[in-house]
């Protein structure tokens, strides 16, 4: 069967770092004619973490926490250090996680407010639809946030289109964000224990409450039976039980996809008793202590159900962590959020949106390697679309590419050489292409505050307490004289220290080419996500 291949139109710009026709979408033609290998469709369990950073991991180099489970996956798989979410925020990141496609094409910068309709639209392919069609039974499990609806949510009704309509069978989990409000679970198209008699009421002047014995909110004016299953401590363990019960469900006469996208590690830091106090780092690595059992109930279950070697598990994040003040504390006790990075979560900088990304497959994927090819979440329709030999038509996924040789391969493949990265502020919209990446303004547009402890989009950059260098900032704050843009090598820099974009103005005029094109792909509609969005 000839499976899909996408002949990117990047080898244009090769030799002189244009990619105006690649920005535009790779021409659609037929994959290797031997797919993935010819085998029988493989099971799929993709794990998308949420806020886990580059260094929260043991195999990623974190030592302040133990992941054993992760590093379990590492061991028998292959890991990703160039690998990219597609944006440093949450909504956009899953939205082209799922869609193959830049979040900046649909306008989408920001968390997906409990306002919002449905972001994707029900015409688009998603990793679970086109698994659908390979006749797959899907699953979403976890935290949703890209809304629900046509025009806003019904929280009183049917919250349709959701998952559901997007090519998933059964969807069980956390709505909009695991820290405001509505602290509820959704299954399917209903909030989970609600009753007409107590119905959602939303008006001002407020929709939430401060409830200090919990630290956390709770919605006002109704819902209260329903707001009332839904406990902090809880969550992480509700989601692993529906997970496990999702799989041993399953009849295992067709192949199964499961997308479990946890709500560990996003605060508020709430895990289990269980696993208060097991970290070096306080409530952050508790909390990923808790992510990585998830991790391994999921892979003891399939062990159990005899389908470890006939499945493909993918391990991945959001986007990076973040500096708030339970992060501080973390960092404080010698815990590197995102590892050598700068920056953090909402950041155009590398610890805004590289992150871990780990895949397992026994037999097919070598264990134990690692891959530094640059590979971004978006390439994950593509690439699961060549394993089940579906072909995508023209339009669908459009900026997604096939990662497959670079997942099983014994030498890296430059696949992709140009990314386009969204971070929470439009005018830091990322271009990288082979080593360089570019930032057309300072800063890194994201995660600041005033003081330690504060997590807001205002002030100095959050390195002022962090203490990573970078030349365009002193004393925690840009310079007056830093250049009005930046310009990394990536290669010799990993770190982001030294910005050269005085001093090399011939990559400076080639990534403006690129980040012209990158720009015309945002249409001219209203914005979504509602940080920060006056930048």
């Amino acid at each position: 069967m000839v499976a899909v291949r996408r002949r990117s139109k990047e080898w244009l710009v090769a030799c002189l770092l244009t990619a105006a026709v690649w920005l535009c979408g790779p021409v659609r033609a037929g994959m290797a004619r031997t797919g993935a290998g010819g085998e029988s469709l493989p099971h799929i369990v993709l794990i998308n973490a949420d806020d886990l950073g580059y260094g929260d991991v043991g195999c990623y180099g974190a030592t302040k926490v133990r992941t054993p489970n992760i590093d379990r996956l590492a061991r028998e798989g292959r890991r990703f250090t160039d690998a990219h979410s597609a944006s440093s925020v949450c909504s956009p990141s899953r939205y082209g996680l799922l869609t193959g496609s830049y979040p900046i094409r649909k306008n989408l910068w920001g968390p997906v407010s409990l306002r919002e309709p449905l972001t994707i639209d029900t015409s688009q392919v998603t990793i679970a639809s086109m698994l659908k069609r390979a006749g797959y039974e899907t699953a979403c499990i976890g935290k949703w946030h890209l809304g629900f609806g046509e025009t806003s949510p019904d929280w009183n009704g049917e919250l349709k289109p959701g998952p559901l309509e997007l090519g998933f069978d059964y969807y069980f989990g956390i709505p909009v964000v695991s820290s405001g409000p509505p602290f509820v679970y959704v299954e399917n198209h209903r909030v989970v224990g609600w009753d007409p008699k107590d119905p959602f009421v939303f008006g001002k002047p407020s929709v939430t409450k401060r409830m200090p014995e919990k630290g956390g909110y709770r919605v006002i004016g109704g819902a209260e039976r329903a707001h009332r299953l839904y406990v902090d401590e809880r969550v992480g363990t509700t989601l692993k039980d529906k997970a496990v019960q999702w799989l041993r469900g399953r009849s295992l006469r067709r192949p199964f996809f499961l997308y479990l996208a946890t709500t560990n590690i996003h605060h508020p830091y709430t895990p289990a008793p269980r696993f208060v106090g097991t970290s070096e780092c306080g409530r952050y690595g508790d909390f990923i202590h808790e992510l990585d059992w998830i991790v391994g109930e999921v892979l003891a279950t399939l062990d159990d159900l005899g389908v470890r070697d006939r499945t493909l598990v993918i391990f991945t994040s959001d986007n990076g962590g973040m500096l708030n003040a339970t992060g501080q504390r973390a960092w404080k006790a010698g815990h590197r959020l995102n590892g050598p990075l700068l920056g953090f979560k909402f950041d155009a900088w590398e610890g805004g949106h590289r992150v871990p990304l780990i895949a397992r497959w026994p037999g097919r994927i070598p264990a134990g390697t690692v891959s530094r090819a640059l590979i971004s979440q978006i390439d994950l329709l593509a690439t699961l679309a060549a394993v089940v030999r579906q072909r995508l038509a023209e339009g669908e996924a459009p900026d997604s590419l096939n990662q497959w040789p670079n997942f099983v391969g014994a030498a890296d493949v430059a696949v992709r050489r140009t990314l386009i990265i969204s971070p929470n502020s439009p005018k830091h919209l990322t271009v990288r292409h082979d080593q360089w990446v570019y930032i057309p303004a300072r800063g890194g547009g994201g995660f600041q505050g005033k003081k330690t402890g504060d997590h807001l989009l205002g002030g100095p950059p959050a390195l002022a307490f962090a203490g990573e260098r970078n030349s365009d900032v002193v004393d925690g704050r840009i310079r007056p004289d830093a250049p009005p843009a930046q310009l990394y090598d990536l290669r010799s820099d990993l770190s982001q220290t030294t910005n050269l974009w005085r001093e090399r103005p011939d990559v400076v005029r080639r990534m403006e080419a690129l980040l012209k094109q990158a720009r015309a792909l945002v249409p001219p509609t209203r914005r979504i996500g509602w940080i920060n969005l006056k930048q």
